[in-house]
């Protein structure tokens, strides 16, 4: 009957190691037991032997594999998880930093407010102790005075005469504005007429140049009118007469013609001259034989 071959134990390796160990004795009793079969034929208990020993090993090794990738398994799953609570508690960390970081800025903050409050308080103290007296003297005015029965009444009208105070010199601004713009314009509609007056006094002084002008052509014209008048008198005269001769020269011819005068208006001495030019030389015939 066939034994086992005793298995070896290696407490003191790594699974890992033992599996690499493990196939490398493998892989050497198969190259063994190669080199026997071709060198020689055993016996076949004994090989038979050998391969139930090797069979045996090689399902231990499956055996060991299958733990050793659970094991892997279990060891990446402890690795991830170890990972992820180191993550985490990195993460918590950085966050608590954080926090600590702003509490302590709020911390400084309220320092440093605590500081303006206090030297706030401080001020206000010492002007407290300083406008003290006119708090006393409210007083002494509130005993004094009949129509107040309280300090605030007192302040209320002060602050009521303040702010029409306040009201009137703001309304005095804005008229004395006024009164200086109204004072502009004055001014300068003031300028704007004198400069009208100057330019009017200009036209006029151009008028009075142009009217005394006219006026010595006026003379000049009444002048020569008076002498028109007086040569149209004369040339009137003059007319008057030539017409009385044309007149009586035309009676005179037409009496020796013995021919109608009627039929010549009286004023027409054009006609007239017109009958006695065409008459005149029958009437110097009868002259020439009368005399």
């Amino acid at each position: 009957m066939c034994s086992k071959m005793p298995e070896r134990e290696d407490d003191h390796l790594t699974p890992a190691t033992r599996l690499l160990e493990k196939r490398r004795e493998m892989a050497e009793v198969e190259q063994a037991l190669a080199a026997q079969k071709e060198a020689r034929e055993a016996s076949s208990c004994e090989f038979q032997m050998k391969m139930e020993s090797l069979q045996q090993r090689r399902e231990e090794l499956e055996r060991k594999e299958f733990q050793l990738k659970e094991s892997l398994l279990k060891f990446d799953k402890f690795l991830k998880e170890n990972d992820s609570k180191k993550a985490r508690a990195i993460k918590k960390a950085t966050d608590e930093k954080d926090l600590q970081k702003s509490k302590d800025k709020e911390i400084d903050r309220l320092r440093e407010d605590t500081s303006h409050l206090v030297k706030n308080r401080a001020k206000i103290q010492a002007k407290l102790e300083k406008h003290i007296m006119f708090h006393k003297y409210l007083e002494k005015v509130l005993e004094g005075a009949e129509e107040f029965h309280e300090i605030r009444e007192i302040i209320a009208r002060y602050d009521t005469l303040t702010a029409t105070h306040d009201d009137l010199m703001e309304s005095e601004i804005g008229n004395q504005e006024k009164v200086e713009k109204q004072r502009g314009d004055l001014m300068k509609y003031t300028e704007e007429k004198n400069n009208d007056i100057l330019s009017y006094n200009n036209q006029l002084g151009g008028l009075q140049t142009r009217l005394d002008k006219a006026q010595s052509r006026a003379v000049k014209w009444e002048s020569k009118w008076m002498h028109i008048k007086n040569t149209a008198a004369k040339k009137t005269l003059l007319l008057g007469r030539v017409k009385m001769a044309t007149h009586n020269l035309f009676q005179l011819v037409n009496r020796h013609q013995k021919t109608r005068r009627d039929d010549v208006d009286i004023e027409d001495t054009t006609e007239q001259l017109i009958r006695v030019r065409r008459l005149l030389p029958l009437t110097l015939h009868v002259f020439v034989l009368f005399f």
